[in-house]
């Protein structure tokens, strides 16, 4: 790539539940973006349904301090406690190789990261859900959490929310299929 035309980031942030995964996975289908998605290394243990090296890089929490120790990270976070999620250097490093643009899906301190890192480079893009009681009806609705979880990532929400006003836009995911074109129009004008 030249110069001009290096590879963009493009960073979707949101509270769990938000559909900020949802977003992603459609716009990694529109070949008209050339985006490739930066996979996040973590700490946690693997979910049934997630691959190591498609879904994230899981590491051990030994692993995972030792590669912030040696300054790996383009940024990293403690989510909850013993639970490190980040992004490694070498991950978009991989895709700007490859002549495309990163695509994140990532929570909202990672985000506000990567766009402090990039300023130029990034579109930061929160996706915020219609309400707090909506937030909690669809993360009950996937039933892969404890109601202890589901409290502590609505309380979490919260927080987040917070931060909404320091992303470059916001989409309110009230109807899904706005909430989709919204962002590959945002994605679209961004990297031309």
């Amino acid at each position: 790539m030249s110069d001009s035309n290096q590879g963009k980031l493009i960073v979707f942030s949101a509270p769990s539940g938000s559909g900020k995964t949802t977003i992603v996975r459609h716009l990694l289908k529109q070949d008209d973006l050339n985006l490739e998605f930066s996979i996040s290394a973590t700490s946690r243990s693997p979910r049934e349904n997630e691959t190591h090296g498609k879904d994230y890089y899981f590491m051990d929490l030994k692993e995972f301090k030792s590669h912030i120790k040696k300054d790996d990270f383009l940024e990293w976070e403690e989510v909850y406690r013993d639970n490190f999620y980040g992004t490694l250097h070498s991950e978009v490093e991989r895709i700007w190789a490859m002549g495309k643009h990163v695509v994140f899906d990532i929570d909202v301190v990672g985000g506000l990261d990567i766009k402090r890192i990039y300023p130029d480079r990034t579109l930061a893009v929160f996706v915020e859900p219609p309400s707090i009681e909506e937030l909690k009806i669809r993360l009950k609705k996937r039933k892969t959490e404890t109601e202890d979880r589901i409290a502590m990532r609505v309380a979490k929400a919260s927080i987040e929310m917070a931060t909404a006003p320091q992303f470059d836009h916001i989409i309110v995911n009230e109807n899904l299929d706005k909430a989709l074109e919204e962002a590959h129009q945002l994605v679209k004008q961004f990297i031309k």
